[in-house]
C-alpha cells in the first residue's frame, strides 16, 4: 500500500459548538445547511444536484461565517467529501446499473421476470423477496447504496411504478444496515466507544427484532393497503421472523460480521420454500389489480431457464461476497491500495469535549483501494456476466457509454453531498446537533435514538453516524446513569431508519428506477416511514431504559 502526502501543514482548528453565544441559535445555525437541502429537493422540487449545491454552499458559508472555520480548511473538507463520494459511493452505483443495463440488452432481465413469476406471481410476496430478504443479503455483503441499487432495478423490471420500485427499496433497506458490509457499523461503534463488539452487537439485535418482523408487514402496507397486507401475513411473518430469529441467534453466538448474511439466506430459502406449499387467496399484480384467474404456466425446461436468467445475478452474489471478504480485500490491497493524506487537514482540526472526553485529532486520510472496492467486484461481475451472456464487445461498450450518459448529473449529487457532510463534520456542526438532543435529560432514551437518525439521514451512513455519535452517546449516558451500551446501541437503531432518507440514498434509488430530478417526491414517500420507525425504536429504547425487567432482557 502506497501513501501519499497532500498540500502543508496548518495551525491546529479546535471546533467550537456555540459560537453564537446561545445554544439554541448555534443549533439552528448548525441545522440550516440540512433544512436549505431538504427544502429545495423536497419543497422547491429542485435538481437533486442544483439541491446538493445549494446545501454545499449554505454549509461553506455557515461554516466559515458563522463557526468561524478556516477557508482553506473548510474548502479542504469539501474537495475530500467529493472524492469519497465519487470513490466509492458512486463506484457502487455506475456498476450496478451497469449490469442492469447488459441484463436488459441480452434479454435476461425479461427471462428473470419470468421466472420470479414462476416463484409467485404476486407482487406482495415478489416485493418481500426482492426488497426484504435479496435486499438483506446484499446489505450485508457490501451496504453503502448496493442493495437500494439492485433491488429497485429487479423490481422496476417486475413492473412495480418507478417510484414504487425506489421508495420500497428504500423503505425495505432498514433493519440490515446496523449489520451491514459485514458488520462495520459495529465495529466502528466498538472503535469510538471502546464497548466490547459482542455487547453491541447483542443490545443492537435484540432493538431491532421488532423491527425485523414488522418491516416486512410495513412495506406490503404502504404497497398495498391494510388488507392486502392482511391476505399476505403468513408469508410476511415467515421472512421477517426467520430473519429476525437468525439475526439475534448469529449476534448473540457469533458477533456481527456474519449476521445479515446468515438471516437474508435463510429468510430467502425459507420464503420460497413456504411459497411452495402455500398461496394467498388472491394474487395482485404490480399495478395491485387482481389477476387470479391468470394462472402462470410453467414452461418445459423452466430449470434451465431460471439457471439462464439467474447466472448473471448470481455471479454479482458471488464476486459481491468474494470482495466483501475482509482477507480478500486485505490481500488485494497489499499490492493496489493508494492512501493520500491530507496534510493540511489531517489531524489539524479538533473534536473538543463536551463532543469527545478529551480532544481528539480528526484524521483525513483518502484510501484509493480500487481494486479491494465493492464497485470493483461489482463491475468485475458486469464484465463476466456480459461475457458469459456471450454480449458482443460493441454491445457492452454501447451499455457502458449509455451508463455514463444516464448517470452524469447524479455523480454531481453524490460528491456535492458528500462534500456538504464533510464540512459539517470537520466543521462541528452534527457535534452541535447532537449535544443539542443530549439537553433532554429524562428524555434523552428517546431523543438521543434520533441522534443517530440525524446522522444516518445526513451522512448516508450508519457507519459514520456511529463514528460521529458513538462517543457522544457513552458520555451522555454516564452523566445520566444510563447504559452506555445501550444508548451507543440506540444510536445505530435509531441510525438505520435515516438510512432511506438520506440525500445520498434517495439519488441512488432514482438513478437507478430511471427517475432522476424526483427525489424530492421520493423523500416525500419515504420521510414520514422513516420518521415513524425511528421514534418507535426511540420509545422501545425509553421503555428499556425504565422498565427493570425489559432492561434484564435486552442488557442481560
Amino acid at each position: 500500500m502506497n501513501t501519499f502526502c497532500l498540500a502543508l501543514e496548518l495551525p491546529v482548528w479546535q471546533q467550537r459548538y456555540d459560537p453564537a453565544g446561545h445554544w439554541l441559535v448555534s443549533t439552528a445555525l448548525a441545522a440550516l445547511p440540512l433544512l436549505v437541502l431538504l427544502t429545495c429537493m423536497a419543497v422547491v422540487r429542485m435538481k437533486a444536484h442544483l439541491s446538493a449545491l445549494m446545501g454545499l454552499g449554505t454549509v461553506l458559508l455557515v461554516a466559515m461565517l458563522a463557526f468561524h472555520m478556516p477557508g482553506k480548511l473548510a474548502a479542504e473538507a469539501a474537495a475530500y467529501g467529493a472524492g469519497y463520494g465519487l470513490f466509492p459511493i458512486f463506484w457502487i452505483i455506475f456498476p450496478v446499473i451497469f449490469l442492469y443495463g447488459l441484463t436488459v440488452r441480452a434479454g435476461r432481465f425479461q427471462m428473470l421476470q419470468d421466472c420470479l413469476m414462476n416463484v409467485t406471481g404476486d407482487s406482495r410476496l415478489q416485493l418481500l423477496l426482492i426488497a426484504f430478504s435479496i435486499g438483506a443479503f446484499f446489505e450485508g455483503a457490501a451496504g453503502f447504496g448496493t442493495p437500494v441499487a439492485v433491488c429497485s432495478t429487479l423490481l422496476l423490471g417486475l413492473g412495480f411504478a418507478p417510484l414504487q420500485a425506489a421508495g420500497l427499496a428504500l423503505l425495505a433497506n432498514t433493519a440490515p444496515v446496523a449489520f451491514g458490509a459485514l458488520g462495520i457499523p459495529v465495529t466502528a461503534l466498538h472503535g469510538v466507544t471502546g464497548i466490547d463488539t459482542l455487547i453491541l452487537t447483542r443490545v443492537i439485535a435484540a432493538l431491532l427484532v421488532p423491527f425485523c418482523v414488522m418491516v416486512p408487514f410495513w412495506v406490503i402496507w404502504t404497497f398495498a393497503g391494510f388488507k392486502a397486507m392482511l391476505e399476505v401475513w403468513p408469508a410476511a411473518l415467515v421472512a421477517g421472523g426467520t430473519f429476525a430469529a437468525t439475526q439475534l441467534f448469529v449476534a448473540r453466538v457469533h458477533g456481527p460480521w456474519l449476521v445479515d448474511l446468515s438471516a437474508s439466506l435463510l429468510s430467502i430459502a425459507a420464503l420460497i420454500l413456504f411459497l411452495r406449499v402455500w398461496k394467498p387467496k388472491r394474487i395482485l399484480n404490480a399495478r395491485c389489480e387482481d389477476v387470479t384467474g391468470d394462472a402462470v404456466v410453467k414452461t418445459a425446461g423452466e430449470g434451465r431457464r431460471v439457471l439462464t436468467a439467474g447466472t448473471p445475478w448470481a455471479i454479482l452474489m458471488l464476486c459481491v461476497t468474494i470482495w466483501g471478504t475482509p482477507a480478500f480485500g486485505h490481500w488485494l490491497d497489499g499490492f493496489s491500495a493508494v492512501r493520500w493524506v491530507i496534510a493540511g487537514l489531517d489531524h489539524v482540526v479538533f473534536r473538543m469535549p463536551p463532543a469527545v472526553p478529551t480532544a481528539a485529532a480528526e484524521a483525513a486520510v483518502f484510501a484509493f483501494n480500487w481494486l479491494s472496492a465493492t464497485g470493483t467486484g461489482i463491475f468485475i461481475a458486469a464484465l463476466i456476466a456480459a461475457f458469459a451472456m456471450r454480449l458482443p464487445v460493441k454491445v457492452v461498450g454501447e451499455v457502458l457509454w449509455q451508463t455514463v450518459l444516464n448517470t452524469r448529473f447524479t455523480v454531481i449529487t453524490i460528491a456535492a453531498l458528500m462534500a456538504l457532510g464533510f464540512v459539517s463534520r470537520f466543521c462541528g456542526l452534527d457535534a452541535t446537533l447532537g449535544l443539542a438532543f443530549a439537553r433532554t435529560g429524562l428524555l434523552y432514551p428517546f431523543f438521543g435514538t434520533l441522534v443517530g437518525w440525524l446522522g444516518t439521514a445526513s451522512t448516508g451512513s450508519d457507519t459514520s453516524s456511529n463514528v460521529l455519535f458513538g462517543s457522544l452517546q457513552k458520555l451522555t449516558a454516564q452523566q445520566l446513569h444510563i447504559s452506555p451500551a445501550l444508548m451507543a446501541s440506540a444510536n445505530s437503531g435509531g441510525g438505520v431508519m435515516g438510512k432511506m432518507v438520506a440525500p445520498q440514498s434517495v439519488v441512488i434509488a432514482s438513478t437507478a428506477t430511471g427517475i432522476y430530478g424526483k427525489e424530492g417526491t421520493i423523500l416525500r414517500f419515504v420521510f414520514l416511514h422513516s420518521f415513524a420507525l425511528a421514534c418507535l425504536m426511540g420509545i422501545i429504547v425509553m421503555l428499556v431504559v425504565y422498565l427493570p425487567w425489559l432492561n434484564r432482557m435486552v442488557l442481560g
